[in-house]
């Protein structure tokens, strides 16, 4: 079965057979993909009550280990999201209820968003739906293909740079 892909390559190799593009097959299928997967978690998501920005920065904060506390420049850099950006997600976050923000104790300077004990029952309500919907939309792939998938992209990903260290 050949995807969209396929045509758009196929349409390359009739018109400029002098060019390889197997390159475009692999991005044009990950630039296809991204917003397909991102569409069956924020569905899944809304049906929490979420958006995926929330989830993102709860699940950051949980997973980040007791006191579920984190600066927002270590927010920023876990979720890729510019600092004003950062600055407006953590606001609503506050106005609900599932996130603090409060000054260091330990450093005066620095501020702390922690999260709050209804943002917690939240993202531990939400996350197992949220690992068995990433599952349904991963059910072509068996166990060893999505090994092999993640450790091809995590070599991507650390050629461009994508790291935390």
């Amino acid at each position: 079965m050949n995807d969209a892909v396929d045509v758009f390559l196929s349409q390359w190799a009739r018109e400029r057979p002098d060019l390889d593009v197997s390159s475009m097959g692999v991005v044009g299928r990950m630039g296809r993909a991204t917003p397909l997967l991102w569409r069956g978690v924020e569905r899944f998501l809304a049906e929490e009550g979420l958006e995926r920005w929330e989830f993102d920065v709860l699940a950051t904060l949980r997973r980040s280990g007791e006191p579920y506390s984190l600066t927002p420049k270590e927010l920023v850099a876990m979720t890729m999201v510019g600092g004003a950006a950062m600055t407006n997600r953590v606001d609503r976050l506050v106005a609900r209820g599932l996130v603090t923000r409060e000054v260091d104790p330990t450093n005066r300077r620095r501020t702390l968003v922690t999260l709050a004990p209804e943002g917690r029952e939240l993202v531990d309500r939400v996350v197992d739906g949220h690992v068995a919907n990433q599952e349904r939309l991963l059910e072509a792939l068996d166990e060893e293909e999505r090994d092999q998938l993640a450790g091809l992209l995590r070599k991507l990903l650390v050629s461009l740079g994508d790291t935390l260290e």
